[in-house]
This record gives C-alpha cells, sequence and structure tokens, in this order.
C-alpha cells in the first residue's frame, strides 16, 4: 500500500538522531513524507534536524524543521503555532523524544530524576494540551481528529537489565497517560497511541549506550543486546517507523488509547543479559 497518509500534517517532536544514521524520529519522519505526509520536524540539535530534513527532501518528501527545546513549553508552543502557519492543519503528533540515565533512588539525585521526567514524559503533556484543541477544531470542522503517537519503552513494562528508575517510571507513564488520553478524546476521534520499543540498533548504542554500560565497547553491547531477544537481534529505527505509520493510518481508525509493543518478544520473555541472569 501507498500513499496512506496521503493530504495529511504531521509534526514530530525529536525529528533528528543522536548520531549518523537513522533514530527513531528521523526513520519515522522519512516513512511518513514515503506516505505522502507533510511534515514540521523540530530537534534540540540543529544540524540533526537539517539533515534529516535533506534526507526527506532527497526522498521526494515535503519538510520544515525548526529548533527547539521539549522541555520549555514556549519552544512547544512556538512549534506548533509554525506547523500551523505553515500547513494549516496538525493530523499527526509523533511525541518522539527521550532518555535515560542510569540509576536507583539512592545514586541518583533530585536534579537528574527531575531531567528525566522532563525529557520524557512532561513535553509529551504539554504537546498534547497545544495538539489536542487543534485536532478538536478539526473534529468539529471535517469529523476528523487526528492520531498522537506516543513512544515509551519496554523499560516501563518490565526490568529488563539495567537500573533506570526515572526513565522507567516516566515511559511507564506514558503508557498510562496515553491510555487516560485516549479514552477522554475518542468520542473526537482523537486516537492517543504508544509504540513501546525494544531493544534497537539505532545510533544511541554507539554515542551513548557504549559508554555507560560497556566501557566503550561497542560491539559487546550489541552483542550482549542482541543475545537477550527471543529474535536473536535487536531491532531498527524502521521497525518503530512502520508501527508509527501504521498508527497513524486509516488503517488503525478503531485503534486507540492502547500500545504496540516492537521488542521481538523481549518483554514477554523477560529475558536478561547473561551476567544478571
Amino acid at each position: 500500500m501507498a500513499n496512506r497518509l496521503q493530504g495529511k500534517v504531521a509534526l514530530v517532536f525529536g525529528v533528528g538522531s543522536v548520531g549518523p544514521g537513522f533514530g527513531n524520529g528521523r526513520a519515522s519522519a522519512i516513512q511518513f513524507a514515503r506516505e505522502g505526509a507533510q511534515l514540521y520536524g523540530t530537534d534540540i540539535d540543529a544540524a540533526a534536524a537539517e539533515e534529516t530534513a535533506r534526507l526527506v527532501r532527497d526522498d521526494g518528501g515535503e519538510i520544515t524543521v525548526s529548533t527547539a527545546d521539549i522541555t520549555r513549553e514556549a519552544d512547544i508552543a512556538a512549534a506548533v503555532q509554525a506547523c500551523l502557519a505553515a500547513y494549516g492543519r496538525i493530523d499527526i503528533l509523533l511525541n518522539n523524544v527521550g532518555g535515560s540515565m542510569p540509576g536507583g533512588p539512592v545514586e541518583m539525585t533530585a536534579e537528574v530524576w527531575d531531567r528525566q521526567f522532563a525529557t520524557n514524559i512532561d513535553y509529551v503533556f504539554l504537546a498534547c494540551k497545544h495538539v489536542i484543541p487543534v485536532m478538536e477544531r478539526q473534529f468539529a470542522e471535517t469529523g476528523n481528529g487526528g492520531s498522537i503517537i506516543n513512544l515509551a519503552s519496554i523499560a516501563g513494562l518490565r526490568h529488563f537489565g539495567p537500573n533506570v528508575a526515572a526513565y522507567a517510571a516516566s515511559k511507564a507513564g506514558v503508557i498510562k497517560f496515553s491510555q487516560v488520553t485516549g479514552v477522554q478524546y475518542a468520542a473526537k476521534n482523537i486516537r492517543v497511541n504508544t509504540i513501546v520499543p525494544g531493544l534497537m540498533n539505532t545510533p544511541l548504542v554507539e554515542s551513548r549506550l557504549a559508554v555507560r554500560r560497556a566501557d566503550g565497547d561497542v560491539e559487546a553491547l550489541k552483542r550482549q543486546r542482541d543475545a537477550q531477544v527471543p529474535m536473536g537481534r535487536m531491532g531498527e529505527a524502521w521497525d518503530v517507523a512502520n508501527a508509527a505509520v501504521f498508527l497513524a493510518s486509516e488503517e488503525a481508525r478503531y485503534i486507540t488509547a492502547t500500545e504496540i509493543i516492537v521488542d521481538g518478544g523481549l518483554s514477554a520473555a523477560t529475558r536478561l543479559p547473561p551476567e544478571t541472569a
């Protein structure tokens, strides 16, 4: 199937990538554009956002990008208004930003805890706060509300190895927030769903996680993560992107307040790495 998002406008927070290659936001933006959507994307890293824009345009898609810090409500509100100014509507909202820091309640500082919640769930609330009224107006005018897609993590479902208390708690919150909000706005055809990725082989592994969890040994960390997954391998950003396209499309018109788990069976198996099993 093609052109599943033709005529739709997608707002993507976290449209860049933390390193060369394809993170979830970049891959999703490219897939949205390939399916016919017009895109407005933001990222805190201007160069990363521009690289995504180049890739989308080289592929024949239409995109506008800007820099935004999603921990600032003013930046979120400005992005929403800029998207409306550029394209006149918002049919799809993808909240892709997130990040993890190691630690439990004793060793983690309150500042790190607060930052994790600001990065992983507070901005999801703020983005919905500013986008849902737009979708409500669209529903009143045309009967079409929109699709909101929030990214969580299997850390919000299971303890799968590393101690990341704030990340796990905030991502669990994203799942529950999406369920409650999806039910609240279902009658206005505003669908709110969550993608729950597992262990993904994205630039994040090399740029951040290897240093924190494997003393910089990228290949060792990749082997460990592959071994955890029942399918025998990590997923890719394109696996998340394909789930996002589905949830944004009319194929998912009767799906709201729920989750798609993209993890190769990991959360069902609750496998741990060899040293913690």
